[in-house]
């Protein structure tokens, strides 16, 4: 069984901080409204992106989003000015969305719990698609396997961290990563099934 994630992983510490990013920083500790707004601006779209992930739909992206911001604003004298701005900053998106999820641990557990073996998986179908078409997969997994699969193949944590941070044993975060890609794989084979079925001219 192929343990490699399907995407290459966030790197938290890549793309150093620039003088741009510095000067916002520097106005938001300042309590500048400008700055915040630039800030704003500056990772909105990409960060509802990573919101979109995890969410059950865009209003609680959104909401996500806009409880982030403000976790950012409200923490930014701790940024420590090493690595990537950008990546401090997702990483607190990261951590509201668990923090969503928490909110609905019972549901969440059970989820977790069914099925716990682990799943066998083939790789030959999801290897041909990009990682957009990956991304736009994610989206109609079950709860519990997108939360687990955004956490290992996208932003790169290991299953001993997502253990840690979701309250399960490694063995369940393994063998939900699993069942999520065998669930992606059972997705795409439909999707090429439909694809390469013959047209039929409407009676």
């Amino acid at each position: 069984m192929s343990c490699n994630p399907l995407l290459p992983k966030f790197d938290y510490h890549s793309e150093p901080m620039t003088s741009e990013e510095q000067n916002i920083i520097e106005g938001c500790l300042n309590g500048k409204r400008s700055s915040q707004k630039a800030l704003y601006d500056r990772f909105a779209g990409k960060m509802l992106g990573v919101c979109m992930r995890y969410a059950k739909d865009r209003a609680e992206a959104e909401d996500m989003l806009q409880e982030g911001f403000i976790k950012v604003f409200h923490n930014i004298g701790k940024f420590k000015n090493d690595g990537s701005f950008e990546g401090w900053v997702r990483r607190i998106m990261v951590f509201t969305a668990i923090n969503y999820f928490k909110h609905r641990i019972r549901k969440f557990q059970e989820d977790l719990d069914q099925e716990g073996a682990d799943a066998s998986y083939d790789d030959e179908i999801i290897d041909k698609i990009s990682a957009k078409e990956i991304i736009a997969l994610v989206q109609h997994l079950p709860e519990g396997y997108r939360m687990i699969f955004n956490l290992y193949a996208i932003e790169g944590y290991t299953h001993k961290e997502i253990s840690d941070m979701l309250g399960i044993s490694v063995g369940t975060s393994k063998s939900q990563y699993s069942r999520a890609r065998m669930s992606m794989q059972q997705l795409l084979a439909k999707h090429f099934q439909i694809l390469n079925e013959p047209f039929q001219e409407p009676k």
